[in-house]
């Protein structure tokens, strides 16, 4: 019986009952290829192609001629992102079978990149790059490099959902667009929460001379809407333009097929693998339950080394978490409280608005107003302020379409007394617009807040 090529073992083994691609096509290149290097490479760990187009290296399609196609491709419509930002999708290529000659520092290799998909069903197919070559130690430099890069971060953040962990580039991009200066906190706070995770990540030594571990926590509690999710990522953000980048790992959910303690073995052990990196537990009563917290303070205070890591937890319910997870020191050490706004933040946070507004003709927004609307909103976190600010401006944007609701709410007359007692009888902003429509955005939005309760 005559040898085939690898290109026909590969599709006559396709078109049968299937044990194991991976043995069939080794056995077909040993035959093949009798004087070349042999080194296998999982796409997961080691992605050639995509090191290629990043730009370390180059590959082409190696024709063999006859009537079996070199590549067997998926041509895969790839929709845009976000439709409203009106881009088109792309077509791409999802390559099944690839044979190509491949070019990396001055060395030339065969690779094949191969689907694997065994048995009647099984997923994940496992694909694989076949690199031979005639020199096993380049070959080998070859898979460290790639591996290396494919390990690493490319304007992304690791983000930890179904059991495994995702580079995720959007996160990374809304990260990079968040900042301290849309944060309104106070201001002793702010200061506190930004040196107690940058005096950490500069006192390795320190750590080290006092020989304690190298690792912190710390809590984000308090009501929602008032500012934990957005300081995590301005966090993100400082950590990353540090001069030596902090990575951010993040995690959505311990759901996974294998359960939550192995997706809570993953997550340190990748935290480990990154160390020094920023941990982020958001809404962190929901994800350590009670059926896996000792698994979980295992992870964080066992046996192995944590040093590196600092973790973030944000809950907005802080009675929910075990005392073992938010009383106990080594685990998070420090809890930091997001209350209600007070006035003067309250004040703050109109100002803000005042300045996003500033080049608006239409919207009048004198000083007196931010203390008129700081006076209405006493109990409302940022959130809620945010919504009479938006509900407000859209109601604002109707009336100039020529829709009007002609909705009067009751209590919106009642307001007057809270913004004149700051104001003093001197001041008048009902001829204001923006002041009419807050009043009314205030009160239904007060009605809310009270059957909520």
């Amino acid at each position: 019986m005559a040898s085939q090529t690898v290109t026909e073992a590969y599709f006559d083994h396709s078109a049968a009952k299937r044990v194991n691609t991976d043995t069939v096509i080794v056995k077909t290149l040993r035959q093949e290829y009798p004087n070349l290097e042999l080194v296998i490479a999982p796409e997961i760990s080691s992605n050639l192609l995509a090191y290629a187009s990043a730009g370390h290296a180059s590959f082409t399609v190696i024709e063999d001629g006859g009537d079996l196609p070199s590549v067997v491709s998926w041509k895969m419509y790839i929709p845009s992102a976000r439709r409203m930002d009106g881009e088109n999708g792309v077509l791409a290529d999802q390559i099944v079978f690839g044979k190509f000659l491949y070019k990396w520092n001055d060395s030339e290799f065969i690779v094949y990149r191969i689907e694997g998909r065994d048995g009647s069903g099984a997923y994940p197919s496992v694909n694989n790059y076949y690199i031979l070559s005639t020199d096993i130690h380049k070959a080998n430099s070859l898979c460290a490099a790639v591996g290396k890069w494919s390990s690493e971060l490319h304007g992304e953040i690791w983000v930890f959902d179904g059991g495994y962990w995702q580079k995720n580039a959007a996160l990374y991009q809304s990260v990079m667009g968040s900042s301290w200066d849309s944060v309104i906190l106070d201001e002793d706070m702010k200061k506190a929460i930004i040196n107690d995770h940058l005096s950490f990540f500069n006192s390795q030594e320190t750590y080290k001379s006092l020989k304690v571990p190298w690792k912190r926590g710390i809590i984000y509690y308090g009501p929602p809407g008032n500012g934990k999710t957005i300081s995590i990522k301005a966090m993100m953000h400082t950590l990353y333009s540090r001069k030596d980048p902090i990575p951010t790992l993040y995690v959505r959910s311990l759901t996974s097929f294998n359960g939550p303690e192995f997706s809570i073995k993953q997550i340190f052990i990748k935290a480990r693998q990154f160390a020094p990196c920023y941990l982020v537990f958001e809404d962190l009563d929901t994800i350590v339950s009670d059926n896996v917290r000792s698994y979980f303070l295992n992870e964080v205070d066992g046996l192995k080394s944590n040093d590196g890591i600092f973790m973030i937890g944000s809950t907005n319910h802080l009675d929910r978490l075990d005392p073992g997870i938010s009383k106990r020191p080594s685990r998070f050490d420090r809890k930091y409280l997001f209350p209600d706004p007070d006035f003067d933040q309250r004040i703050a946070y109109c100002k803000f608005w005042q300045s996003k507004l500033a080049n608006n003709k239409d919207i009048e927004f004198p000083d007196e107003l931010c203390r008129a609307i700081a006076g209405i909103t006493d109990k409302f976190s940022f959130a809620y302020m945010q919504e009479a600010f938006v509900a407000a401006l859209l109601a604002i944007a109707r009336k100039e379409e020529g829709i009007d609701p002609s909705y009067e709410h009751p209590l919106t007359e009642e307001m007057n007394d809270g913004w004149v007692g700051v104001l003093g009888d001197g001041d008048d902003l009902d001829g204001l617009v923006l002041w009419k429509e807050i009043k009314k955005q205030v009160a239904i939005l007060r009605d809310s807040m009270e059957e909520e309760q």
